[in-house]
This record gives C-alpha cells, structure tokens and sequence, in this order.
C-alpha cells in the first residue's frame, strides 16, 4: 500500500515538473554589461583606438614641414634652369614672348611658402565629408551599441534557463533512479510504459544540455567576428595616415619637380592622390554606417528569436524550443557574426571605391601591395608560431 502511494505521488512530481521549466528566476543584469564591455569593448568599435587614431593623424600632420627647406632650395634651382630653358627658346626663335608659362614657377614657389595652409584647403571638402558620414554613423552605432546589449541580456537568460533546466533533469535523474531501486518490482506494466515516457525524455534533454561548453565556443565566435571587423576597420584608417602622412611630408618635393617641364603633371598627380587618400575617413565612415543598418537589422532579429526562446522579460522559457537550440552546439544563431565578417569584407573596397570618385594611378597598387605585404607577414607567423609550438 505504501509502494503504490509513493508511486501516484513520485508520478504526479514528474508529470508537472515539466511545467515547471517554463519558469526561470529574474535574471540580474546589472552588471553584465560593464563585463561585457570590459570582455569586447564599449561598442563595436572601440572608441579609444578610433580616439587614437585621430589623434595619431593630428600629430604626424604637424609636421608638414619637415622637409620644405630643402623643398623651398630645390624650387629655387628648377626654376633658375626652366627660366633658362625658356630664355634659350626665345633666343633661337622657336617660341614667342609669352606671360603666363613664365608665372607658373612663382605660384608653385608660393604653394610650398604657404604648404600648410595649402594642405588643408585642399583637404577641407573631404573633412567635411567625413564629418557628415562620421554623425550618420555614430548616430547608427548608438542604437547598435543598445541592441547588442540587449541581445547579450538576452544570451545571459538563455544560458540561465539552460543551467536551470540541466540541474533540474539532474534532480528527475536521482530520484527516477532511487524509485527505480525501491518500487520498480511492484508496479504493473502500463506505469512503468509512462514512467518512461516521463523519465526518458528528462534524461535525454539532460545530455544535450552541456551549457558551458556551448556558451565559451559562442564567446569565441563572436569575439573573433568582432574583432575581424575591428582590424579591417584600424588597417584602413591606419592605411589613410600612413599615406596621407607621406604625400604631406614629401608633396612640397612633387610642387618642386612640377616646376620643369618633364615633370609637369607631378603636382596635379600628387592632388588627385592626396584627395583620393583623404577620402578614405569619408567612404570609410559610409561603409561603417551601412553596415551598422546591417548590424541593427541582425540584431533586431536575433533578440526576437532569444524572446521567443525565454519571453520578453527573459522570465518564460520553452524547453521545447530550447532543447532544439541547444542542439546545436552553439548559443548564437549566427547572423551577427556573418554581419560582422561582411563588413570586414566591405572595408577593403575604400582603397578601391575612392579611385572611382577622383580617378589616381598608385593608390590602388599601394594597396595591394600593402596587402600582399600583410599576408607574408602572416605566413611568416604562421610558420614561426608552428615550429615554436
């Protein structure tokens, strides 16, 4: 009598435990965000090395004049042997008194006298084109940077529920086993088919619910999708002040050499690249933009399929759902992370995007060179951190 008792009771716990997993406690996110932005940064993009690299590009440009004394000599010789190719010329007869060919060297010489002030009026409409796609961007990314908490609230109260259920099919495991040592001989055949049916699926769910695991490989993932864009983002500005800075400290020389006819197209050269590189922050900024719609949009689609997951409030999971997601080895549903890799992709085209707007030849082979250059270097690590390991 007392076996049969504990058998109605002991089945009744295992019938309604299972509605018990659609309740999950209050997830206290309070400090979770300051760790994830300790773990991935304050946003997705970080803004002390974007601070950085202003500031990096402001302090190399200030010295504009490291070489506009030798410069300056240079001009003054060129233009001493184009007068005197040009006062030959008129001697023998083969050209005419002419005004204007003769003032050329003097703007020129005035251009390297004022090269500063020249550089930032010819800088000047893509700065304010970087301002302007810069405010769309940061405007963007704020709501990025607000979504992609809320998804990681989110990832948290799956990652609880997941630990909740786990520990409670440990608990139906240890008492399934205990009832079975006790009562198992006295009960008829018909109990024991739905004890099963209750025990077995329990047990189940218990073994694909391997949590820890799941959550870190996520973590990886998602750091390594980050930070590929990250990089993609650095090289391309750090491209922008590596070239920028060199066709600033050595213009004056191209002003100089423009000055003889043989090099006449030296100094309208140097302003097409000089543009096309200082387009760089602008285009930049563009692509960012546009994939942080990207971004929103998986994000935005990410936290309705976590709500579904766990509910709005993270307070009302569905194990069904859950036990499918959990089966697939990893706590994320991948689109983020597929975002992020494009728009590391879609920062290597600015080089290339920049020549369409002012048509230049060298800066797209720079490029390539630069990123040819990249890849040994990579290999070469590669190689060293293999035989070292």
């Amino acid at each position: 009598m007392m076996n049969k008792k504990r058998l109605a009771v002991l089945a009744i716990l295992l019938l309604t435990g299972t509605f018990c997993f659609a309740q999950t406690a209050t997830v206290d996110t309070s400090a979770y965000k300051q760790s994830l932005q300790f773990l991935q940064g304050d946003g997705v993009y970080e803004t002390g090395v974007m601070a950085f690299l202003t500031g990096l590009k402001d302090s190399i440009w200030t010295h504009f004049d490291l070489f506009i004394t030798d410069a300056k000599a240079l001009a003054a010789i060129f233009m001493i042997i184009f007068f005197s190719i040009k006062s030959y010329e008129m001697m023998v007869g083969d050209k005419k008194m002419e005004i204007m060919p003769l003032l050329r060297p003097f703007g020129l010489a005035m251009i390297i006298l004022w090269w500063g002030t020249f550089v930032k009026v010819v800088e000047y409409p893509t700065k304010v084109i970087a301002s302007t796609t810069s405010e769309m961007f940061e405007s963007e990314q704020s709501i990025v940077d607000d979504l992609r908490f809320q998804r990681a609230n989110l990832m948290l109260a799956v990652a609880n529920s997941l630990y909740t259920f786990q520990a409670q099919t440990e608990v139906a495991e240890k008492e399934s086993d205990t009832w079975y040592g006790q009562a198992w001989d006295s009960v008829t055949s018909t109990v024991k088919e739905g004890i099963s049916t209750v025990v077995q699926p329990l047990l189940e769910l218990k073994n694909r619910l391997t949590v820890g695991l799941q959550l870190l490989f996520t973590q990886l993932l998602e750091i390594l999708g980050i930070w590929i864009l990250r990089i993609s983002v650095y090289i391309i500005f750090m491209i922008q002040i590596i070239y920028s800075s060199i066709l600033i400290i050595l213009g004056p020389f191209s002003v100089a050499a423009s000055i003889l006819p043989a090099f006449r197209d030296s100094f309208t050269t140097w302003i097409a690249r000089f543009i096309s590189v200082s387009l760089y922050s602008g285009i930049g900024y563009l692509i960012m933009y546009l994939c942080g719609l990207m971004q929103e949009y998986a994000l935005q689609s990410e936290i309705s399929k976590y709500q579904v997951l766990v509910g709005t409030n993270g307070t009302a999971a569905d194990m069904a759902k859950m036990a499918v997601f959990a089966g697939n080895g990893i706590l994320s549903f991948g689109t983020v992370i597929v975002v992020f890799l494009i728009g590391a992709v879609c920062m290597f085209t600015v080089p290339s995007i920049s020549t369409w707007i002012i048509s230049t030849s060298g800066i797209s082979s720079a490029t390539s060179s630069f990123g040819r250059g990249a890849a040994t270097v990579a290999g070469v690590a590669r190689k060293a951190s293999g035989s070292f390991l």
